[in-house]
């Protein structure tokens, strides 16, 4: 991919959680109007009942590296000034473990990230997590964002997806998410 624009932002989702979705999708909107090239990362075809199930996350793991690598072989990093990173869920170990293995300086935004992310990723970058999310501990996830020095913001008793299930507060949850994105892609 050679690059108009000198500034790229990488969409890696989740398994389900694909970049249509509302994190994802919005993210991706407000780098277009930052004036990023943006470039989704589809890889799919994940088996079922991975929740839970360690074996069946790193067969999901590597699926999605695999495909990851296929998708970016073309994408000449050298030509880009600025990268970011906007992963969800299992995307956030797959963009870490991929912009470690390829050696380059990324700004990472880690929704949801799990907690296999931290081995991986690098500053700058921030978090977002909800309490009540049953594929991280949150308690791992702060520990794990303190210790790399990744400002986390916290959603009290919202789920993988940042919601609540009150409609009005997870409005309101998406509105301060995109601000702290925003204000991110902006630095």
């Amino acid at each position: 991919m050679k690059s108009e624009k000198r500034k790229l932002a990488v969409l890696f989702p989740g398994i389900g959680y694909t970049c249509d979705k509302p994190l994802l999708y919005y993210s991706s909107k407000l780098a277009v109007k930052l004036d990023y090239a943006v470039m989704p990362v589809p890889y799919g075809h994940f088996p079922k009942g991975v929740k839970g199930d360690a074996g069946k996350m790193q067969e999901s793991f590597l699926l999605a590296m695999e495909q990851a690598q296929d998708i970016l072989k073309e994408v000449e990093w050298g030509s880009f000034q600025d990268i970011v990173f906007i992963s969800k869920s299992i995307g956030t170990v797959v963009s870490s473990c991929y912009a470690k293995n390829k050696g380059l300086a990324v700004r990472s935004i880690l929704l949801t990230p799990v907690e296999e992310t931290f081995r991986y990723t690098q500053s700058p970058a921030i978090a977002f997590h909800g309490t009540a999310d049953p594929w991280a501990d949150t308690g791992k996830i702060v520990s794990s964002c303190k210790d790399a020095g990744i400002p986390l913001f916290l959603t009290e008793n919202a789920n993988h997806s940042l919601e609540t299930g009150d409609l009005k507060t997870d409005l309101d949850t998406m509105a301060k998410t995109m601000e702290r994105i925003r204000d991110f892609l902006m630095s």
